[in-house]
């Protein structure tokens, strides 16, 4: 079915293709110009489409990360997505690197619930079966970020929470070198340094940074270094076609301070119970990519991309009230545990978008086709070192030794009609074709052995969006677009001899839907108010049957809320004109209800006291309120910016007090208040002076049940950081 698909889908695209030549209406489409540079306010939606792909009736929003008066120097991501509503951040680890953002009542763990991409490529482990982000790029380097709620299930992947695209920066347009500069030192030792230099010469076109981020980290035991290099290449090989390559390399080395109880996190957030614990990732991401623009209506984008990377832990993983000490048999330390994993994928994806004539009528047509696969090789529960250092050398066998492998083939498409001049329709579909394995051993016994046999199913998605022009400035929008999930290494893997796995285990499955209004009152007012409902299917978790832990689908839930985002530039509105002046201010809410509303355990459905059915889902704050004041004034600029994040409950059960190791229980609310001003006394200058969580309050975002530490994870007390920036 999907190789006849290959085929069918691509000629139907060719023959509308030939209808439209033959049509008496000529239509002649411009190719849109993209604006790159800061916005105003650094953020706003993005267009109908954009290269390949048709984002029209999508919840959509386009960063400037360098307009957000953010710390980017550590990726802050609370004021980076500040303007995003309803994102949920999880700042248990102070390095940048790995991202942990959510939306919609959705896990922030490494940011696994969206398809996150640099520059319209993968760059996670796998994207099916293990997607968890260990590298963000660094938003020195990033030039935009662009975000698509769930709606992208049809166009990128499957994922419930939609897409998140880091487009890095390019060279100069008008001159051959040009050169920039930034960095940073704070507190707790802090030091961050980015060095970029790009330029276009003839029909050639490069940029390239190196960045490097250390600090000894505001708690004890805290400690990291980044290194990042990146490079670009594009060369315009004619007026039609553009070929790029690009490859970026990641070291990152992080002492993991482990998680606390509630009763050391009130007495010392900053104490740290765990000196041994160490995480090394190494991470190597490039692609390969050409666009071709035959004529003015035909876009064809083509990348063939690829990832290997590696995470290596190292630690004394017992729950936190576990003291970490010499064994009194041997007079050393506890052996460590070590764990390793090696990440191999590549991929390709050609999209194309063609202008069509419909019931004489402009549409467009977006279809494309993905080949993808990935393997991982899994080392887990070995014997590792008595030291205390980052030492990866086994010291002993490893319990599990699995590899994990999958193979991925798509076609989707999608199609822009306009019945009228001012409305448009937008349906769509995705083919997934998912082929998954896992084959080792989960212990050294005879018993441990593990060949899951190859899972393949076939997964169908349709969606349908929708987009009215109210006038010049305001737009109505709305989307319903199905995805799933598909079942993780984590998944098919028993944690134990005796726990039994589901043979009829099934990929989470499920839809989005939102809707809302989005515009400008004025040039002083832009607004982004809406609506969403995300369904949830057959979640997948553990249950106690007929004495042993059965791993299956364990119920539904469903998240609704309300996404807002109103911002006012007072200068404007009192009549002010001048480019070089602001005076802003802007409020973005995310609500969010997200409840368990089925348990598919019939035996214990009507118990009270152990069925999750309205219960709150884990990790989902009921609301998100970040609002803050942007000024700019001749050669000075500054910002605050406020956050209030609601509490949490950290398992289904929604447990309310803390257990003893700290691994679930109720996370009360918080509020951050972070500051930033800027002096450029020349336009090549500038220096920055910030300080983070202003009024040091002491918070939490997750409890963790293994790495990086068991516990409650504490979030950053109040720092502070100085940036000087130059461009040349």
């Amino acid at each position: 079915m999907l190789s006849r698909s290959l085929f069918v889908l691509p000629a139907a695209l060719l023959v509308l293709a030939v209808d439209a030549q033959s049509d008496t209406v000529r239509i002649r489409e411009l190719r849109a110009a993209e604006v790159v540079g800061p916005y105003r306010s650094g953020v706003r939606a993005m267009g109908d489409t954009v290269g390949a792909v048709i984002l029209a009736g999508k919840r959509t929003s386009l960063i400037d990360p360098a307009a957000m008066n953010a710390d980017l120097s550590v990726n802050a991501a609370r004021q980076v997505f500040a303007r995003v509503p309803g994102v949920s951040v999880w700042e248990s680890e102070g390095s940048g690197v790995q991202l942990g953002i959510a939306a919609r009542g959705l896990s922030p763990n490494r940011s696994w619930e969206f398809n996150m991409r640099q520059n319209g490529h993968d760059i996670c482990a796998d994207v099916f079966g293990y997607p968890e982000a260990y590298y963000t790029p660094p938003m020195e380097g990033v030039e935009r970020i662009e975000v698509v709620r769930g709606a992208a299930s049809l166009a990128y992947g499957p994922q419930f929470g939609g897409l998140v695209n880091f487009r890095m920066k390019r060279g100069a347009n008008d001159r051959p070198i040009a050169v920039e500069t930034r960095q940073t030192l704070g507190a707790f030792g802090s030091m961050n340094s980015f060095n970029g230099i790009g330029g276009t010469k003839g029909r050639w076109n490069y940029y390239g940074f190196l960045h490097h981020r250390s600090a000894d980290g505001w708690r004890r035991n805290s400690r990291y270094r980044t290194t990042t290099a990146y490079g670009a290449l594009e060369y315009r090989a004619s007026g039609k076609l553009t070929l790029g390559a690009s490859f970026t390399r990641m070291d990152m080395l992080g002492q993991q301070p482990g998680g606390l109880t509630d009763a050391a996190f009130a007495v010392d957030p900053r104490s740290s119970g765990r000196a041994r614990n160490w995480i090394l990732v190494p991470w190597h991401t490039g692609a390969l990519t050409a666009e071709w623009r035959p004529d003015t209506r035909t876009v064809v984008d083509v990348k063939l991309f690829g990832t290997l990377g590696e995470r290596g832990s190292v630690g004394f993983l017992r729950p936190v009230n576990e003291p970490d000490t010499v064994d009194r048999g041997t007079g050393a330390m506890v052996a460590r545990q070590l764990d390793r994993d090696r990440y191999t994928n590549a991929g390709l994806e050609v999209r194309a978008r063609r202008g069509l004539v419909l019931l004489k009528r402009d549409a467009q047509w977006s279809v494309g086709a993905r080949a993808y696969a990935a393997r991982t090789h899994r080392r887990v529960s070995g014997v590792g070192s008595t030291g205390s250092g980052p030492d990866l050398a086994p010291a002993g066998a490893y319990t599990r030794d699995l590899d994990l492998a999958t193979r991925n083939g798509a076609l989707f498409s999608e199609l822009l009609l306009r019945p009228s001049e001012r409305l448009a329709l937008v349906p769509g579909a995705r083919l997934e074709h998912i082929v998954s394995r896992v084959d080792g051993r989960i212990n050294s016994s005879g018993t441990g052995e593990v060949d899951s046999g190859a899972r393949t199913r076939q997964r169908l998605l349709l969606g349908i969006g929708a987009q009215f022009q109210v006038n010049a400035r305001v737009q109505l929008y709305a989307n319903f677009s199905q995805a799933y999930r598909p079942v993780l290494y984590s998944d098919l893997t028993p944690a134990a001899t005796t726990d039994v796995i589901d043979p009829g285990l099934r990929d989470a499955s499920g839809y989005n839907a939102d809707g809302g209004v989005r515009g400008q009152l004025s040039d002083a007012v832009q607004f982004d108010i809406g609506v969403f409902h995300l369904h949830y299917n057959d979640r997948i978790g553990t249950v106690l049957r007929d004495g042993v832990n059965y791993r299956t689908n364990i119920g539904t839930s469903v998240s609704r809320g309300v996404e807002a985002y109103v911002e006012a530039d007072l200068l404007r509105l009192a009549g002010g004109r001048r480019n070089d002046r602001r005076l802003a201010v802007f409020g973005s809410l995310g609500t969010t209800d997200a409840r368990y509303t089925h348990w598919n355990n019939p035996a214990i459905a009507e118990d009270p006291l152990r069925s999750i059915e309205g219960k709150r889902v884990e990790y989902a704050p009921a609301f998100t309120l970040r609002t803050g004041i942007d000024w700019r004034c001749a050669r000075f600029r500054g910002s605050v910016l406020i956050n209030r994040v609601d509490g949490v409950y950290t398992d289904a059960g929604n447990t309310e007090a803390a257990n003893a190791t700290a691994t679930a229980g109720w996370i009360p609310g918080y509020t951050l208040v972070d500051a930033q001003f800027t002096w450029a006394p020349v336009t090549a200058l500038e220096a920055t002076v910030g300080v983070n969580n202003v009024l040091d309050a002491a918070y939490a975002t997750r409890r963790s049940g293994g790495y990086p530490g068991p516990g409650l994870l504490p979030g950053t007390g109040r720092s502070w950081y100085i940036t000087l920036a130059a461009r040349f």
